[in-house]
C-alpha cells in the first residue's frame, strides 16, 4: 500500500466562520490515536486499537436527519419521515452557532475524498472538535497522497461538534442532536452526537442523492468483491443478513463492504477507504479478516475491556451497536483501486425469521426491483425492547435512511442494469429453515457459501437446465438441486413437514410484503407491481 505521509501544510478556517482556532490539519493516525489517549478520550486495547466511547449516543438516530428544502432539493427529495425537511434559514443561523463555537479551540482539519473512481470523485474537508472523529474519518474516507494534498480543493464540508447542544425552540431541531444536509452549500453539519457513524452516512446521503441526479450512476447500499476471472458480485443486506461475511471471500477480493456506485460503463466503485463493522460476538474463528484487522490504527466503539485492554465482544453493556474502524488495507485480499467491471451476479440478503424464503432462487428484473424496493428482512426476540417474536422489517432499498429520492428511483436503475448487463439478482435467506424462529434452525454458513459459489460459478444453472421450480407465493425460481447442498434443503416448504403451518405462514409474510409496497406503488410501474407474492 502506499504511505500516505503526514502534510506539513495547514488551512484556514477564518472562511468557514470558525476564528482563532487551533488547526490541527491532516494529522496522522498515529498522531490522532496518540492525542485521544492524551486527552482522556480513549484507551488502547491489547492488539493496538484505540477503543473510545462515543457517549449518549451509540447509533444513528433517524428522526434527527435532515435535508434543507430549497430550490435543489424541493421537487426531488423523497420528503417524508425518512427525509424531514429543514428550512435554509433555520440552517444559516444553526450553522453559524456551531462555527462560534468552535471558534478559539483546538480543532482537527482532513482533506480526503470519496468514490474510488476519478471520474466521480468527491473532495471532502472534515472539521471535527475531537481527534477521534478525525481519526475515523481518515479511516473511511480515500486517503489523498502529500502530492494530491498541493493542490486539494474541497467541494463539500463536514463539521462536526459532539458537544454542541442544539436548543429545539431556537435552532428547529427535535431535541439537541442533529445531522443536516445542505445541498446548496455542499455541508454536512453534525452536532449532540458523537456517534461517528453519522460523518460517513452523511455523505453516502449526499452521493445517493448527487450521483443519479446528476452523473447517471446507481448508488448502493451494499459490499462487492470480484473473482480471479474479473467477474464482480454485489451484495445487499440489513444487519445481521451477512453482507460483510459473505463477501469476505479467501478467492475473491474485497472492493468494499458497506458503499458503492453502478456507473453507465458498468463499472461498479466503492466510496470508501475503510470498513465499518459490527462487532457484536465477533471471534476470530468465525470472522478471521475483521478479527485480525483490530489493530493499531483502527477504532472500537462503545465496547467493553478487561484491566489488560481485551475487549469482551460478547457484551453489550453499552449497546448492541459495538463498531469497529479500519482503513481497508487492514484486509488481506482487497482490490486496488477499490473498483471492479463485468458484474455478473447480485445477491440480496435476508435473515427470514420466519422460514418461509428458499435458502437461494433467482428473481426477474420486476421481482428484483420489488425486493429491492421491499429491503425485507426479519428482527428477532432480543434484538430489541419488546420483540418477543419474529417481525417483518422493511428498509427501501436495503438502506432507507440514507436514500433522498423516491425509493422506485433507484429500483428502476436497477432494472436497467439487469437488462442492459445480464446481470442475475438471487434472493437469499440466511435465515431459518425447518420452521420459523423458535421452531427451525438458522441456515448453516457452509451451505449459504456453497449456494452463493455455486451460482458465481455457473454451477447451480448448469444443476437445474430442466428448469427451476416457482415457488407458488412469492414467484420466485427455487432451484431444485445444488451442489454440496442437501437437495431437500432448498425447499423450505419440505424442511417444515408440515404444509398447512408453512402456506399459512408463507401467506402472512406475503400480506406483509403487500401491507409494506403500499406506500411505493403509485410510483411503480407494472413490472414491478407483478412481482409482489400473491397470496393462495
Amino acid at each position: 500500500m502506499v504511505n500516505h505521509t503526514q502534510s506539513t501544510n495547514t488551512v484556514s478556517l477564518e472562511s468557514y466562520g470558525i476564528k482563532n482556532a487551533k488547526v490541527r490539519y491532516q494529522l496522522s493516525s498515529d498522531e490522532l490515536h496518540a492525542i485521544t489517549i492524551e486527552k482522556g478520550q480513549g484507551v488502547e486495547s491489547s492488539t493496538g486499537a484505540l477503543a473510545v466511547n462515543t457517549g449518549e449516543f451509540t447509533g444513528r438516530s433517524p428522526l434527527d436527519r435532515f435535508i434543507v428544502k430549497d430550490e435543489v432539493t424541493k421537487d426531488r427529495v423523497w420528503w417524508g419521515n425518512i427525509n424531514i425537511p429543514f428550512d435554509a434559514d433555520k440552517f444559516d443561523k444553526l450553522y453559524d452557532k456551531v462555527t462560534n463555537y468552535l471558534s478559539e479551540k483546538e480543532v482537527f482539519v482532513r482533506d480526503s475524498y470519496a468514490c474510488a473512481e476519478e471520474a466521480y470523485r468527491l473532495n471532502i474537508r472534515v472539521i471535527t472538535e475531537f481527534p477521534w472523529s478525525n481519526m475515523f474519518a481518515n479511516n473511511m474516507f480515500l486517503r489523498p497522497t502529500a502530492e494530491e494534498l498541493k493542490d486539494f480543493t474541497p467541494e463539500w464540508t463536514i463539521v462536526n461538534a459532539p458537544s454542541f447542544m442544539a436548543v429545539p425552540d431556537e435552532d428547529g431541531t427535535r431535541q439537541h442532536n442533529f445531522a443536516i444536509l445542505n445541498f446548496t452549500k455542499k455541508i454536512a453539519l453534525i452536532g449532540g452526537t458523537g456517534y461517528t457513524g453519522e460523518i460517513k452516512k452523511g455523505i453516502f446521503s449526499a452521493l445517493n442523492f448527487i450521483l443519479p441526479v446528476y452523473k447517471n450512476t446507481l448508488p448502493m447500499h451494499c459490499s462487492a468483491n470480484v473473482g480471479k476471472e474479473g467477474d464482480t458480485a454485489i451484495f445487499f443486506g440489513l444487519s445481521g443478513t451477512g453482507k460483510t461475511t459473505l463477501s469476505t471471500d479467501p478467492d475473491r477480493s474485497l472492493i468494499g463492504d458497506d458503499e458503492h456506485g453502478w456507473t453507465s460503463e458498468n463499472t461498479v466503485f466503492n466510496f470508501e477507504g475503510g470498513c465499518y463493522a459490527k462487532v457484536i460476538n465477533l471471534s476470530q474463528e468465525q470472522e478471521p479478516e475483521i478479527f485480525g484487522a483490530i489493530k493499531k490504527g483502527a477504532i472500537l466503539e462503545n465496547v467493553i475491556m478487561n484491566d489488560k485492554g481485551e475487549v469482551d465482544f460478547a457484551d453489550t453493556s453499552i449497546t448492541q451497536n459495538t463498531r469497529v474502524s479500519y482503513p481497508i488495507h487492514h484486509i488481506d485480499n482487497i482490490k486496488v483501486p477499490s473498483m471492479g467491471t463485468n458484474p455478473k451476479n447480485i445477491f440480496f440478503l435476508t435473515a427470514d425469521a420466519f422460514g418461509v424464503l428458499p435458502p437461494i432462487s433467482k428473481l426477474t428484473p420486476g421481482q428484483a426491483a420489488y425486493h429491492f424496493i421491499s429491503g425485507y428482512t426479519a428482527k428477532v426476540a432480543g434484538t430489541e425492547a419488546g420483540i418477543d417474536e419474529p417481525l417483518p422489517s422493511f428498509s427501501a432499498c436495503f438502506g432507507a435512511p440514507f436514500m433522498p429520492l423516491h425509493p422506485t428511483e433507484y429500483a428502476e436503475m436497477l432494472s436497467a442494469k439487469m437488462k442492459e448487463t445480464g446481470v442475475q439478482v438471487w434472493l437469499i435467506n440466511t435465515g431459518w429453515t425447518g420452521g420459523p424462529y423458535g421452531v427451525g434452525s438458522r441456515m448453516k454458513l457452509k451451505y449459504t457459501r456453497a449456494m452463493i459459489t455455486a451460482a458465481m460459478d455457473g454451477s447451480l444453472e448448469e444443476a437445474n437446465k430442466d428448469g427451476y421450480h416457482t415457488h407458488s407465493v412469492f414467484g420466485v425460481q427455487q432451484p431444485k438441486v445444488c451442489p454440496n447442498v442437501p437437495s431437500e434443503v432448498l425447499s423450505p416448504r419440505q424442511t417444515w413437514n408440515n404444509d398447512e403451518g408453512y402456506y399459512k405462514t408463507a401467506n402472512q409474510l406475503a400480506n406483509s410484503f403487500n401491507e409494506n409496497f403500499k406506500k411505493f406503488a403509485d410510483n411503480a410501474n407494472d413490472e414491478i407491481l407483478a412481482g409482489a407474492p400473491k397470496v393462495v
